[in-house]
């Protein structure tokens, strides 16, 4: 697969940025983010309208709304000030790129999708370059489309992209922004949450990222047939609640890195699996219903192993790590938290979690769901997506996404690359995972 890039230019708000928005600091713990652009890519089939002039249409439309959506989604078109924590909101322009894919057509992508991993990161666009936003449109030789987005950590969790990429999508199927459907973003944390005055835990180093070099990072899929079963054989009634699809996926993910953890020291280790939680909902007086920033806790679920190393030779039972994961998770989510808490308890929390990699006494194994994000439902104005992935990423770290049907899950593991060998080889990953993802 060869990509072509055909077109660069940078997108500006359709409207400037009125100056008394000029200058939007960054919160304590947008502060603390790592400075990668995660991304996401939107795979459109093409369909017997998409000739070429089709095709050059539609490539114009998503430019014109993009530039639209801007005027809302302002920050994304300004550039992260490092030094002094701050987004510059000086209509310099999101990056956008337009390429052409030769020698492949993205059927043959869609049904060699495991193979074509380590290739995806060229239809992404922009890698870690200073625009906060990174655009990149894809056309392949039979019609089909490819979208990819890279935004800034610093500036933007994943609720905010859902958010800003739903906003881009209704502005380009109407023909421009309709009032009544339009997102109201607000992105000023700091005057919602108050930071100055309060003693805020200093902040911990982050861990050092994996790299490229040393990391690998592999797809396998649960459909919703082996997640039901999973379901029944992990829930336990002694638990508050059955659990969730994530939950047991989790679990299941969980105690194969265990069995990894065990052959390479010899003996099971305490180990800590670290969720990112939404806290948007659990914030009162609660925020303005689209607040933009990174509003992400940790659910951590901590397993104890026994003191006696020699005796730890068996990994824990499934039905085990179930009950410890539904007790954290149902915790962090039914938790309220004051306006004044929420930047302590979100920096707290992710200190504990650098520091027990810091020390290296523990296993930390960190997880992310997109989940039930609306993703499969963007439609620019000629359908919806067949195919919603991720590229590798230089961070351990799993990230769920739904699978077309909405059922099941795609888990994009991004591990150390000498382990992942025998990660994949785990009996239950074996049983529980679709073969063609492995």
């Amino acid at each position: 697969m060869e990509v072509q890039i055909t077109r660069t230019k940078l997108i500006k708000p359709s409207a400037p940025t009125p100056p008394h928005l000029r200058i939007l600091k960054l919160s304590p713990v947008d502060q603390i983010q790592y400075s990668i652009k995660p991304a996401a890519l939107l795979y459109y089939p093409a369909d017997g309208s998409a000739g070429a002039e089709e095709v050059e249409r539609r490539i114009n439309r998503l430019e014109t709304s993009l530039s639209e959506t801007l005027t809302s989604f302002y920050p994304l078109a300004g550039r992260y000030i490092e030094d002094g924590n701050w987004i510059d909101c000086n209509d310099e322009g999101v990056e956008y790129f337009v390429a052409k894919v030769k020698g492949c057509r993205l059927r043959e992508v869609l049904r060699r999708r495991d193979e074509m991993i380590d290739q995806l990161s060229h239809l992404a666009g922009g890698g870690f370059t200073s625009p906060v936003l990174s655009i990149q449109i894809n056309m392949f030789d039979c019609g089909g489309l490819v979208i990819g987005i890279r935004v800034s950590h610093h500036l933007f969790d994943g609720f905010s992209a859902a958010c800003f990429i739903t906003s881009w999508a209704t502005a380009s199927r109407n023909g421009g922004i309709d009032d009544h459907e339009v997102i109201s973003p607000t992105f000023d944390l700091t005057s919602f949450l108050p930071a100055n005055g309060l003693r805020l835990p200093m902040m911990k180093p982050r861990p050092p990222l994996m790299g490229t070099d040393n990391g690998v990072t592999k797809r396998i899929v649960f459909d919703g047939a082996k997640i039901s079963a999973l379901r029944a054989i992990s829930h336990d009634p002694s638990f508050p609640r059955k659990p969730s699809r994530v939950e047991v996926v989790t679990a299941l993910i969980w105690r194969a890195h265990m069995g990894v953890s065990l052959a390479k020291h010899g003996c099971l280790r305490t180990s800590l699996a670290a969720h990112s939680m939404d806290v948007r909902t659990r914030i009162v007086p609660p925020l303005p219903p689209s607040s933009c920033g990174n509003l992400v806790s940790r659910a951590t679920a901590r397993f104890v192993a026994a003191e006696n190393c020699a005796g730890n030779t068996e990994v824990p039972e499934l039905k085990g790590l179930v009950g410890l994961l539904i007790g954290s998770m149902t915790k962090c989510k039914e938790t309220a938290v004051k306006r004044e808490d929420v930047f302590p308890t979100l920096l707290r929390t992710r200190n504990e979690l650098h520091e027990a990699v810091e020390k290296g006494e523990v296993d930390v194994f960190m997880f992310t769901s997109w989940c039930n994000f609306p993703a499969y439902k963007i439609d620019f104005g000629w359908g919806k997506p067949v195919w919603v992935s991720r590229i590798h990423s230089g961070y351990e770290a799993a990230t769920f996404l739904d699978t077309e049907g909405g059922d099941g899950i795609e888990a994009w593991l991004s591990f150390n690359k000498q382990e992942m060998p025998l990660f994949l080889q785990d009996k239950d990953i074996l049983a529980f995972t679709s073969q063609e993802a492995l």
